[in-house]
């Protein structure tokens, strides 16, 4: 049986260097919201300016995610750098991207509510409920995939689509589980929301984008799934 060539030297330092920017950006992503984003700018301060900075960055992470998660720029990559290559380069430019979109965040002015004794609670257990939901979901996923580890796998025939669980409750559970978690903050300063607002309107803008390529790779079983499972992100609302 032929075995594939061992990978390159600089193809694994890429794939190292793609894996560690992965955990950094989570890890000091995570610390960034849960501590910067709780700062209030002085009630004086600008809004506007500090505003379209902060959608401009989450901006250009989203549109390197969106690009070149489309099969035309995958094909392309895969042609010059092969699929491999391709994946780590995807996850180092979306991993910085993220990490800046978190700790080159500006504080905003104003403080929209702050959950008080009890309350607060139940927003940090809607937030548990998001991570839970996301981990839950993300089950049927490769870690290894997601860090650039190893190499994206391609629908093939036989396949079968995951419609049990949480999937059988929103086509995309994981975008649900972001959801619980950023509007489920138990403080939430105008830092924050505004930070919830815009990744959640990507997620929606960019839900039809990724069902097209899940149609493409998938055909008759996804638009059946489509019509049997109706939500796309949110139980009755979307």
């Amino acid at each position: 049986m032929p075995t594939s060539p061992a990978p390159s030297l600089s193809l694994l330092l890429l794939k190292g260097v793609g894996a560690l920017l992965f955990f950094v950006s989570l890890t000091a992503g995570g610390k960034q919201y849960f501590q910067a984003f709780d700062e209030i700018a002085p009630s004086d301060a600008p809004f506007l300016m500090p505003l379209c900075w902060n959608v401009a960055i989450f901006s250009a992470f989203a549109l390197h995610h969106s690009v070149l998660a489309r099969t035309p720029m995958k094909r392309w990559l895969h042609a010059r750098v092969g699929p491999e290559a391709e994946r780590s380069i995807y996850v180092v430019v979306a991993s910085l991207l993220f990490l800046a979109s978190t700790v080159l965040w500006q504080p905003l002015p104003g403080l929209w509510y702050a959950l008080p004794g009890a309350w607060w609670y139940v927003g940090a257990a809607v937030q548990a409920a998001g991570v839970v939901v996301t981990l839950l979901a993300a089950r049927t996923l490769s870690v290894r995939e997601l860090m650039g580890l190893a190499p994206p796998r391609r629908a093939a025939a036989g396949d079968v689509l995951e419609t049990r669980g949480l999937y059988g409750l929103v086509r995309h559970p994981i975008y649900f589980g972001w959801l619980l978690f950023v509007g489920g903050a138990p403080v939430m300063t105008s830092t924050r929301l505004v930070f919830a607002v815009v990744s959640v309107a990507y997620l929606v803008l960019a839900i039809p984008f990724e069902e097209r390529s899940l149609v493409e790779s998938f055909g008759t079983p996804y638009r059946d799934y489509q019509r049997q499972v109706r939500w796309r992100m949110m139980p009755g609302v979307y």
